[in-house]
Formats: C-alpha cells, structure tokens, sequence
C-alpha cells in the first residue's frame, strides 16, 4: 500500500511548505535536498524543521518530500516543521496530543509588521527636533 496520498501543508511567516509522503526508509527531501545540504550547516534550522521526528520517533516508515518557498530561511524551517507535523498527525491520529503538547500543530501568527506612512519603518520614528 502506496501512502503518497498523505499530503500537509504548513505556514510560517511568508513561507509555504508541502509535503508528499511514500512508504521508505524515513528520508526527508527538501526541495530535492538532504535537510544538511538545504539548511547548509545551520543547525538551529535543521532541529527547528526535524521537532517533529523528536515527539514521534516511530515514524521512520515513511519517506518525506517537502516543497517549501516564500520567506526567509527561519521562515521556511518553521514551515516545514509544521507541516511535517500535519503530516504525521494525518498518518497517526493518536499522536495529536504529543503534537499539540509540544507546540507543532499551531500556526504561529507572528508576521512583519508593514511600515506605516511618514516614518523610516514600521515603529521607528524620524528624529525629533525642538527647533
């Protein structure tokens, strides 16, 4: 039985990420890359995207292909973070609760903030002159 039907989406920031599922060995392609050769040696970024894997260990069945675009490298492991969470949820339903414990499940809201009219930036202001 072929699982390519499992397919999630996850958000973070400006980016977008999408995974498709097969049955294998537990590897996990970003944009046709290993996570070291995406992430390039920042690991921050690689736990952030591969929290998941942490909560669920038994779910190396399984192959990962993961399309992520838009934003930021923070942006996008945060992405795909979520979206493999969605995933595994979506191949295991019990596994909701370990999710949810842990953070993974909620999009975070968190955006840039867009620079208002007659300042440099979105809260910085122009310095002030008394005379």
């Amino acid at each position: 039985m072929s699982n390519v039907g499992y397919v999630a989406a996850g958000r973070r920031k400006d980016s977008v990420a999408r995974v498709r599922t097969s049955d294998g060995t537990g590897k996990v392609l970003i944009n046709d890359k290993t996570v070291d050769e995406y992430f390039s040696g920042l690991e921050r970024h690689k736990k952030i995207a591969l929290k998941p894997f942490e909560v669920c260990p038994n779910m190396k069945k399984y192959d990962y292909y993961v399309n992520v675009y838009g934003g930021g490298i923070t942006g996008q492991a945060g992405a795909v973070s979520h979206s493999l969470a969605r995933t595994l949820l979506e191949l295991d339903p019990t596994l909701k609760d370990a999710l949810r414990k842990e953070g993974l499940l909620t999009r975070d809201p968190r955006m840039v903030e867009r620079k208002k009219p007659g300042r440099p930036k979105a809260r910085k202001k122009f310095q002030f002159s008394k005379r």
